[in-house]
């Protein structure tokens, strides 16, 4: 138990990564009722607690960052226990995309605080792409319960939370593989706002990585 604490305090990107790839693969399983769902709340519990652990280790204002991840635990814990309101849901779900944004932006403040490229730099760089990717879900989850026709419906249904991590998994990689539109306005700004982080994402986490690798393997004079 010991080594574990270590290692998690060592690495807490890499555990926190290793949680959101777990809450994606068991998604099809507790999409149909997620907000509802106790293992679902479990795991969304689980990576905000781990969330709140790399805002209080990085250079992310503590009190910032725990002022979205507080009422996101609160807010989920009430909607697990079965409230239905859509003002819920919506708060709820816009405090859990802040918090993930705090994280990342403490993940990225982390990454370019350091000289050299180390294994803990990959895992956060791995763990900022996947938290902004469920940031926008959860974005794009309240545009959807405040207007049920942001994105095109399916058989006259809203999208469900695996369709939603879906389009936000397709625009962040800029793949275009998916078959999800957005329609209202405000669907189409945060559809813009995630292309636009995807396209800095590449262009300043990953060449920073790729000019850490190469500073590593300078030789020196």
């Amino acid at each position: 138990m010991l080594k574990f604490l270590q290692s998690f305090k060592s690495l807490p990107s890499a555990w926190l990564l290793a949680v959101q790839l777990l809450m994606l693969f068991t998604a099809p399983l507790t999409h149909q009722i997620f907000n509802h769902n106790a293992f679902a709340w479990f795991l969304g519990t689980l990576a905000l607690l781990m969330v709140a652990q790399i805002i209080r280790v990085t250079a992310m204002y503590t009190v910032v960052g725990m002022l979205c991840v507080i009422p996101a635990l609160l807010l989920s814990l009430v909607v697990m226990l079965g409230a239905d309101s859509p003002s819920i849901l919506i708060t709820a779900h816009l405090f859990e995309a802040a918090a993930y944004l705090c994280a990342a932006y403490g993940l990225t403040r982390y990454m370019f605080d350091d000289r050299y490229l180390t294994r803990d730099e990959l895992f956060a760089a791995a763990s900022v792409f996947t938290l902004l990717v469920w940031a926008f879900a959860f974005m794009y989850s309240a545009c959807q319960l405040w207007d049920m026709n942001s994105f095109n419906l399916e058989n006259g249904q809203a999208r469900s939370w695996v369709d939603l991590m879906f389009i936000s998994f397709s625009v962040q990689t800029g793949t275009g593989l998916s078959d999800i539109v957005p329609q209202s306005d405000l669907a189409r700004v945060l559809v813009s706002l995630q292309m636009f982080g995807a396209v800095m994402y590449l262009a300043l986490i990953v060449s920073r990585l790729i000019a850490l690798q190469y500073i590593r393997h300078v030789p020196k004079k």
